[in-house]
């Protein structure tokens, strides 16, 4: 018996000492009672207290008799009622120690399960998928077989976090832990790592690994097909998948997790929606370790550039102006792309850092066409954390305050959902940012999570279509038909129309049938440097004089 039950126990019987105690002092009252009434008898009715008159009243007094049965009904009373008090009484704490243990059980369990699953979605976590993933390796090496290891990351899930809110996020995890839990078997284990990765460990035989894990690709692609809805918005979420097979790849827990991370990453880098390892892909690791430590520095130095792509006013020929587009030139890697280190920006918290030297930068640039009788419109895109910041217009007046380049010549560029997280405080700032004159275009249209309702409200004086739908219009019934409405509703609302990704002169010449009036692509120009879009600017001028209207 356990210390629990012993102390139980023992509580027990003090319990029912205590009861025969009480039992006790009755018989001895009832015995004090006897003498008395004894004593008082022999006096009153026999004249005097002594032996032989005491002896003569318990003889001959029938009440005395009835009194000296009293202290052997206390007694036997006492001692049945402490016997069914302390009865009754440690059943109810044997019930209770019953329901404690059980209580401690399942609380113990919980702590337990706390520790090894997530929160939010009750999967596995890192510390089992790495506790079975170990055993699973050692059953593998001894049995000579093999396993493979997924690693999942969600596309663009910052973009929904920023503007739909965290909690639209954690809705979208649940979703996607639903959906994944239909791919595995029971054998396999489905984990989330954290944030928006998720992990799946299958057990593989040897000669049915690769056909298996294909499958298992094609699963995982078919679950994330039918859009998420999530607030009543539909969204389209995808996920960038790595792979690694123990023990091709590794033989180890940490070679494995490590080489399943590459993988992913350069699937997600390279708009893939898998990669299986292999050695070449290890230079990427350094890399983007390498690009996170040194991004601070670049912009503190100066080593970020701007680049400008022109947009052609396809209605009178003309140059409507540039957008601004920042690339890394980085001593090692070369020229970088946006895709190479704007995210890594907002993991880092350099998004705003990184905004305010575009700006600047496209300040100084538009400062200088303008001077020199090039008096060209300059966009330049807003983050929705950026947008969001309430010293966003007064930063941008001190700006403009110091250059000569009037406010009407630039044109900031943001994205539908950009004002979901917080429309009001996104709504005053845009408001505030058009009234000094500075233009608003929403970018992205029609793959972003707003409504017309916000669209009305938003002080726009352009709208973009969205590349994905340009790009295959004159294929894509069903896209030339977004199209032709978009360049409607916007027309309707007093908006300009920007058709961006434009590469094919056929496509030019339908989107001015369908009366798009700006144009943005590589048909026309690809991104250029400063200087080359000057002389750019000058040469297409020169060739279009008789139809040249600048700004």
């Amino acid at each position: 018996m356990d210390r629990l039950g012993v102390a139980l126990l023992n509580n027990v019987s003090i319990m029912k000492s205590g009861v025969t105690r009480y039992a006790v002092y009755g018989v001895l009252i009832a015995l004090s009672a006897i003498v008395l009434a004894t004593l008082l008898s022999s006096q009153y009715l026999y004249g005097g207290i002594n032996l032989e008159n005491i002896v003569t009243a318990q003889k001959n007094n029938s009440t005395l008799w009835i009194l000296d049965g009293m202290p052997f009904i206390f007694a036997f009373w006492g001692q049945y009622v402490s016997s069914a008090i302390a009865l009754q009484a440690s059943t109810m704490v044997l019930d209770q120690t019953h329901e404690l243990r059980n209580q401690a059980v399942a609380l113990e369990y919980q702590v337990m399960h706390d520790a090894t699953h997530d929160s939010l979605t009750d999967l596995p976590n890192r510390v089992l998928l790495l506790d079975r993933l170990d055993q699973a390796i050692y059953v593998a090496f001894r049995e000579k077989q093999s396993l493979a290891l997924f690693i999942l990351d969600l596309d663009h899930f910052k973009e929904i976090n920023d503007t739909l809110g965290h909690h639209s996020g954690d809705q979208v995890l649940k979703h996607v832990a639903l959906r994944l839990q239909g791919v595995v078997r029971e054998s396999e284990t489905l984990a989330r790592l954290g944030g928006d990765e998720f992990a799946i460990m299958i057990p593989l035989i040897k000669e049915r690994e690769l056909n298996y894990v294909q499958l298992v690709i094609e699963k995982i692609q078919n679950a994330f097909k039918s859009p998420f809805v999530v607030g009543g918005l539909r969204l389209d979420v995808q996920a960038s998948i790595g792979i690694a097979i123990f023990p091709e790849h590794g033989k180890d827990i940490d070679t494995i997790m490590q080489r399943a991370d590459v993988a992913m990453y350069v699937a997600k880098q390279n708009n893939d929606s898998f990669a299986i390892y292999s050695p070449d892909l290890d230079k990427h690791t350094p890399k983007r370790l390498t690009l996170m430590g040194a991004l601070r520095q670049a912009i503190e130095n100066g080593d970020l550039v701007l680049h400008y792509q022109p947009k052609i006013n396809i209605k009178t020929n003309s140059i409507s102006g540039v957008e601004a587009l920042v690339r890394w030139q980085h001593e090692e890697h070369g020229l970088l792309p946006p895709i190479e280190f704007i995210p890594l920006a907002e993991r880092t918290g350099l998004h705003t850092q990184l905004f305010f030297w575009v700006i600047k930068t496209a300040l100084a640039q538009a400062e200088q066409w303008y001077n020199n009788d090039l008096k060209t419109n300059i966009s330049v895109n807003l983050s929705p954390s950026t947008l969001l910041d309430a010293d966003l217009p007064d930063v941008i007046t001190g700006l403009l305050a110091s250059s000569n380049v009037p406010a009407n010549y630039i044109t900031f560029e943001i994205t539908e959902g950009s004002i979901i997280k917080d429309p009001d405080r996104a709504m005053e700032v845009l408001v505030r940012l058009a009234k000094m004159g500075i233009n608003i275009s929403i970018d992205d249209f029609g793959t972003g999570y707003s409504s017309l309702a916000y669209l009305k409200k938003m002080p726009a004086s352009e709208l973009k279509i969205d590349q994905s739908f340009v790009q295959d219009m004159l294929k894509n019934e069903n896209d030339e038909v977004i199209v032709r409405s978009t360049i409607d509703l916007a027309h309707n609302m007093g908006l300009k129309v920007v058709a961006e990704g434009v590469e094919e002169k056929e496509i030019v010449a339908r989107l001015k049938l369908l009366g798009c009036d700006i144009i943005q692509g590589f048909y026309y120009s690809t991104p250029l440097t400063g200087k080359d879009c000057t002389d750019w600017i000058r040469s297409y001028a020169l060739e279009n004089k008789d139809n040249i209207k600048t700004g």
